[in-house]
């Protein structure tokens, strides 16, 4: 479970960046100014990105949530949904670089500008800088075409200034000698240089720096095959006959990883229970929790209500799951899920993980899965504002909940019955020494990640690190998870 709030991700949305002059003419949105007979003007996608990038940065908005509910506001025809998408999530992405690029041209400081033209300039370099199909000529007017709109002639003259210099200026970011290594993928790749530090203490310079260019990469659309009513094969050759680029995922059995379907959750496939959209990475943890038809087993924080659904597919909905969340509005979402899947065998609850060891009997599940809550830096690809939000001590304090979370619901594993502890997040104060810690204070409980096969499968490639599965962005183009397998000594 990560931060930063729920909504459509990166990947919900056709990545098309623009069309081949990069105007937007279909264009038609909800707000806008007037033209010369009153008429409304149409929001264009740069617009609307505008307006996204500026509420992000002034009212702290979650910028997957807002661009999910500005798209659906607007009646933008898919090409320029394409691009406001781009525009918005590439801008926060490389927002380090552009703002470094930025600084050599704006003679007062980036800072000082407000807000509106400060977050113009960056789409418009991004679009510049890492949008091939968009001239630059074509960016350079758009940009000043809005800085006439929403300010004055002095603001347009020096948007139309500063992008020009650009375009003089050649190949961008030019990154000085004598930085660190770490100063310089900071830089180059766009990452808080704290963040970068902490990666390359931990994994070194090279994954470090591998880490920060996949986070910057479009993340792939995935879907899980509910194999209770379709093979992954079946389904396949179904999205192959409708002309979709569809091929089997090399990380998990039940994946199927789809290029240009848009938004598969508007589909026939996803409104008939045939699949669930998830990440690649993400599937695997129901794999190694390894559900048994008739198990009894607890998903400890459970919503949306992805994992659940797996584990009660690789059930064959025979058994009992019981999927707790804290918040009751996120608990009705794996209600929803359950439902559209076929699932039976879900009931789900309401409270405080933390609560569960004095409100259920101890000793009498087989299974357990704590999906818990983590800083979420293994999801930065989906969710580029998270790299900006979070600071060093988020994952301090975020460790010491998920160790008394593991301890806590511990007490209700049956003698030789599976715990599985997982996390979206790259950080080892979060994953292997949250589980070190407890195998410590816990002799009846051993590991057993490394004799599962989804270890067999994944070495090679993923890390071992601890007692547990270590994936990183850039090692399938999935998101960075934790995966730790432990169980109880009879």
């Amino acid at each position: 479970m990560s931060a930063g709030g729920n909504g459509a991700d990166r990947s919900a949305v056709s990545h098309n960046s623009s069309n081949r002059n990069g105007n937007s003419p279909k264009a038609v949105g909800k707000k806008g100014g007037t033209g010369n007979k009153g008429k409304v003007t149409p929001a264009s996608a740069r617009d609307i990105a505008l307006d996204i990038l500026v509420k992000v940065e002034q009212q702290g908005a979650y910028s997957n949530l807002l661009l999910n509910s500005s798209l659906q506001k607007s009646a933008l025809s898919r090409e320029d949904v394409g691009l406001v998408t781009e525009l918005v999530y590439g801008s926060i992405s490389r927002m380090n670089t552009l703002d470094y690029v930025l600084e050599g041209f704006v003679s007062k400081g980036i800072a000082k500008l407000q807000s509106w033209v400060r977050n113009l300039l960056r789409l418009s370099l991004y679009q510049i800088m890492y949008l091939d199909r968009i001239p630059s000529h074509a960016a350079v007017n758009e940009a000043v075409n809005i800085a006439k709109k929403k300010g004055h002639q002095g603001i347009s003259g020096m948007v139309n200034g500063v992008l020009r210099s650009v375009l003089r200026a050649g190949d961008l970011p030019v990154i000085p000698d004598g930085l660190s290594q770490a100063q310089r993928i900071s830089i180059q790749y766009s990452h808080p240089l704290w963040l970068v530090e902490r990666w390359i203490t931990e994994y070194g310079v090279d994954t470090a720096e591998a880490i920060c260019a996949a986070n910057n990469e479009p993340p792939a659309v995935s879907v899980r095959v509910n194999t209770t009513m379709i093979s992954r094969e079946a389904l396949l050759s179904q999205m192959k006959e409708q002309g979709l680029q569809a091929s089997a995922s090399e990380v998990s059995p039940y994946g199927i990883v789809v290029k240009g379907g848009g938004n598969l959750a508007l589909s026939s496939w996803y409104r008939d229970g045939y699949l669930s959209v998830q990440d690649e990475s993400s599937m695997l943890v129901a794999e190694a929790v390894a559900p048994e038809p008739g198990m009894r087993v607890l998903d400890c924080c459970a919503a949306p209500g992805g994992k659940t659904a797996h584990m009660g597919e690789l059930m064959k909905d025979e058994g009992h799951i019981f999927a707790n969340d804290l918040h009751p509005h996120k608990a009705k979402l794996i209600s929803d899920q359950s439902a559209r899947l076929g699932l039976d065998c879900v009931v789900t609850g309401s409270s405080d993980a933390l609560e569960l060891e004095h409100t259920l009997e101890h000793n009498s599940f087989d299974r357990i899965l704590l999906d818990a809550p983590c800083s979420g830096l293994g999801v930065i690809r989906r969710k580029p504002d998270l790299k900006w939000r979070k600071r060093p001590e988020d994952v301090t304090s975020v460790a010491s909940l998920q160790g008394q979370l593991l301890q806590s619901v511990s007490k209700l594993l049956k003698p030789g019955g599976i715990l599985v502890y997982s996390t979206c997040t790259t950080e080892q104060t979060e994953n292997s020494e949250v589980v070190a810690a407890f195998l410590k204070q816990n002799p009846d409980f051993t590991s057993v990640t490394f004799a599962s096969p989804l270890w067999d499968r994944m070495e090679g490639t993923a890390l071992a690190e601890g007692e547990g599965i270590q994936l990183l962005p850039h090692h399938y183009g999935s998101d960075g998870f934790y995966i730790s397998r432990l169980q109880r000594v009879l």
